[in-house]
């Protein structure tokens, strides 16, 4: 599972490959060049331009710069959806309550800028097995479950 250690350090993740350790570009300087492998995404920025570039790119690091701006959510839920199977790294002010949202939007791997307790996050992340509607992630809503 992840690295849950509790420091500020940390990088929480839901992958078993090796974490990238290419430093991310800004989407404009990835725009601007043709070997980068790692992009941050800042709020506001446009995660539709870099479809195109899917196979390219092993993490894309998405800003919150407030934990109140969710709009780091439909960047990872455009990218999941486009088929962008590499890293999505949810990076900033990263609340526990929020992870499981953001697993479901397509997030897995997360840099909190605050640490996270690892036992608040487990209960956090098993409070809700099965969810209520449909999301980027592979797991089936309950109503699918009861009706087909």
């Amino acid at each position: 599972m992840a690295d849950l250690a509790g420091n500020t350090d940390a990088l929480l993740r839901f992958r078993d490959d090796e974490p990238h350790d290419e430093p991310a570009v800004t989407l404009d300087a990835f725009a601007s060049q043709t070997n980068a492998t790692a992009v941050r995404l800042e709020a506001g920025d446009d995660a539709r331009v870099l479809i195109p570039h899917l196979g390219q790119i092993a993490l894309v690091e998405v800003s919150f710069p407030t934990y109140r701006d969710g709009r780091g959510y439909s960047a990872a839920r455009i990218l999941r959806e486009a088929g962008y199977e590499g890293e999505l790294r949810a990076a900033g002010d990263v609340l526990v309550d929020q992870l499981p949202h953001m697993r479901r939007c397509g997030f897995d791997s997360f840099a909190p800028e605050t640490p996270i307790d690892a036992a608040v996050l487990e209960r956090s992340l098993s409070r809700y097995p099965t969810p209520y509607q449909a999301a980027a992630d592979a797991r089936v809503p309950v109503w699918k479950l009861r009706h087909g």
